[in-house]
């Protein structure tokens, strides 16, 4: 028996738009949609813009969290958010596949957390797979870079300004470039 199109769409499977299912992913989206743009309209403190992520997401969002707007979700409900987590402004997460970000983790503006991908038949490219992001503890990602599908950064690593991270990222590292690769070690004094 195949799995509902919800399950199969968080745990990779491919995915249509074309399935007459996908229709639950759409409403799922239409709904994050709305409350994406009443975050980024208007004026709303801090609780404000912590009651409509705990909308968005499905889950409790400590007081300690703090995303500035404007922010950008296509899902929301597959995002989990540590405490002491920092979102600067203008960033996108695309979260079907499921964004963790960890306690402590600072997440400079621009910045892009993708979980989906395409395949490369142009036959099949109306269909998506997902794969998780998984951000540890302590890390810091700088001002526009972009993460891809099934990426886990190590615990107090550190993401350059403009990366993109194809692989995993080890703890207390440092990466840079596009591809990103690993350049240096965190230091801790």
């Amino acid at each position: 028996m195949q799995k509902d199109i919800l399950t199969r769409d968080k745990t990779g499977a491919p995915v249509s738009s074309r399935e007459p299912e996908f229709i639950q992913i759409r409403e799922i989206q239409k709904k994050s949609w709305r409350l994406i743009a009443e975050l980024n309209t208007g004026y709303h403190d801090e609780a404000e813009v912590r009651e409509i992520l705990e909308k968005l997401t499905g889950k409790e969002v400590d007081e300690s969290v703090l995303v500035l707007p404007p922010f950008y979700t296509d899902y929301g409900r597959n995002i989990g958010f540590g405490k002491n987590v920092f979102v600067n402004t203008n960033c996108t997460f695309m979260d079907r596949g499921g964004i963790t970000i960890e306690e402590g983790s600072l997440i400079g503006p621009n910045v892009s957390l993708i979980t989906l991908n395409h395949s490369e038949n142009p036959q099949k490219r109306h269909m998506t797979c997902s794969a998780p992001i998984h951000i540890c503890k302590n890390v810091w990602i700088g001002v526009g870079a972009t993460v891809l599908p099934g990426i886990t950064i190590g615990e107090g690593a550190i993401i350059a300004a403009s990366a993109v991270v194809t692989k995993d990222v080890p703890p207390l590292s440092i990466a840079a470039g596009v591809p990103a690769k690993i350049i240096d070690q965190v230091t801790i004094e």
